[in-house]
């Protein structure tokens, strides 16, 4: 049991503290934004699967009850395999640590979806009294006729804005300034960007990442995480929008929808923007499949490495 415990703590904290700062410096993730995601949660998930597990081991060995609801089903070689009676003091203290940072990140978690909720609830309802439907010429979201436009709501305002609203259905909120200003092509560039944020559940991630960054301000991997699922998610719907609408097409509505923000400014609050203008005026060469493949592999298999830590006396004691 002590092997046990201190190797998912060697595997939380590798993936912890040197694996994230490592991936930052790395050149690949904005080539890759979807794979670099998948890497980031999977990486969350190694450390929340190690803390879990060793809650869990951890308080087996100190408490009788949890060690017979946990072992019931097992073998007693099984059981002796883990020695989990000779559990030293500071299984004791990891144990409690463990379970209060579990309650931490339970409380963090709730409150960010209560505080989503809330929002989200607020801009509906001001959007309900400010914007009209669009009218039915324009919808056709995965219509027939092929056109990248869905249900939209347009909001008077001169300043020309796009924006994604969460929810069940998501809303997609365009002013009539967008509209004005930009073409045909542009504003479906606009709306697949949207729309992919959409699909692919960016929302989600987001809360995660903000939940367990506020919790655990001082955790390398969660400050990143939070920092880099801000910017990957924006980078992987660019991507969306420019297969479909083109690189340029897709760098210019950028360009106009944000022109009045000082998008080509060296404003640090605008960097982000000028950032992904340039990545798609000039696109960076992209990984070859097997890389891709090789990647998404590796990290999915990294979050297995608490559960075989866990089971390997098991199994052993079995064979």
């Amino acid at each position: 049991m002590t092997v046990c415990l201190l190797l998912l703590s060697a595997v939380a904290l590798t993936a912890a503290v040197p694996v994230p700062r490592a991936l930052v410096r790395s050149w690949w993730p904005d080539r890759e934004p979807v794979v670099a995601l998948w890497v980031w949660q999977c990486l969350v998930a190694t450390v929340l699967l190690c803390c879990l597990t060793a809650l869990v081991l951890g308080a087996a060995a100190v408490f009788h009850t949890v060690r017979d609801q946990v072992f019931a089903p097992a073998p007693a070689a099984v059981t002796a395999a883990y020695d989990l009676s000779a559990a030293p003091v500071w299984a004791a203290a990891l144990t409690a640590l463990l379970a209060c940072g579990a309650a931490w990140t339970t409380a963090m978690l709730g409150r960010e979806l209560v505080e989503a909720r809330r929002r989200r609830g607020r801009a509906r309802a001001q959007l309900r009294e400010r914007a009209p439907e669009l009218p039915a010429g324009l919808t056709g979201l995965d219509g027939q006729d092929g056109s990248t436009r869905g249900p939209l709501l347009v909001l008077e305002d001169e300043y020309p804005d796009a924006w994604w609203l969460p929810g069940h259905p998501p809303q997609l909120v365009v002013t009539t300034g967008a509209l004005r200003r930009l073409t045909d092509r542009q504003l479906d560039a606009v709306l697949t960007h949207e729309r992919n944020h959409a699909r692919a559940h960016h929302d989600w991630l987001l809360h995660l990442s903000t939940a367990l960054a506020t919790g655990f301000p001082r955790l390398p991997l969660f400050a990143h995480f939070r920092d880099q699922t801000h910017r990957l998610v924006e980078l992987a719907a660019d991507d969306t929008a420019s297969r479909r609408c083109g690189h340029l097409t897709t760098a210019l509505a950028l360009i106009e929808l944000n022109m009045h923000r000082g998008v080509l400014s060296c404003s640090s609050s605008h960097r982000l923007l000028g950032e992904r203008v340039d990545r798609l005026l000039q696109p960076p060469p992209r990984l070859g499949r097997r890389h891709r493949a090789l990647t998404t592999t590796v990290a999915a298999l990294v979050p297995l490495l608490p559960l075989l830590i866990v089971f390997g006396p098991g199994l052993s004691a079995l064979a």
